[in-house]
């Protein structure tokens, strides 16, 4: 991506300090998608990021990951598949399980939404610690699904979060 379209999104993303607690500074979003301009270019560098990697389905995690991972499955054509938190999605589902700060919370994906050998991309607007995402790509090998890649388009490289993701490729569209 160009120097001064990433500086377009980077300055757009807002720091909130102290949220959701004292100590975090909470990167968001939202001036990004509510500029029409904006929103459209971080779709399409995750699209860029997609592209080569023959993915059949597009997992978005929940929520933001929706937002970006619903996109990016529409404009590749492909299915797209929502990980939320336990107890949302209305049919059979399988669960992963993942440490946050203090104590575990708990993702799902319903049962049938990967075949066995299908490729898929994990879509999230963020990589922090990597927790959710590991959880979730162990979701999709659980269902016997190929993960090709994880992309994100914020990271916070300070936190390492690459490192609990295993060999999957990654890559971020704005790293802090």
């Amino acid at each position: 991506m160009p120097t001064a379209e990433l500086e377009r999104l980077r300055t757009a993303i807002r720091d909130v300090p102290d949220f959701p607690k004292p100590g975090i500074l909470f990167k968001d979003i939202t001036p990004v998608l509510a500029d029409p301009a904006l929103f459209r270019l971080a779709v399409a560098a995750l699209v860029t990021a997609a592209h080569g990697r023959r993915a059949d389905k597009v997992v978005g995690i929940d929520a933001r990951g929706f937002i970006f991972g619903a996109a990016v499955a529409h404009t590749l054509g492909v299915g797209f598949i929502p990980v939320r938190k336990k107890g949302k999605l209305p049919y059979r589902c399988e669960a992963s399980a993942y440490q946050l700060e203090y104590g575990e919370a708990v993702i799902e994906m319903h049962i049938d939404a990967i075949r066995p050998g299908e490729r898929v991309l994990l879509i999230d607007d963020l990589l922090a610690t990597g927790g959710t995402a590991a959880a979730a790509l162990r979701l999709i090998r659980q269902m016997q699904g190929v993960p090709v890649a994880a992309l994100f388009f914020i990271e916070l490289g300070f936190l390492g979060g690459r490192q609990a993701l295993g060999d999957v490729e990654i890559e971020a569209i704005v790293t802090f």
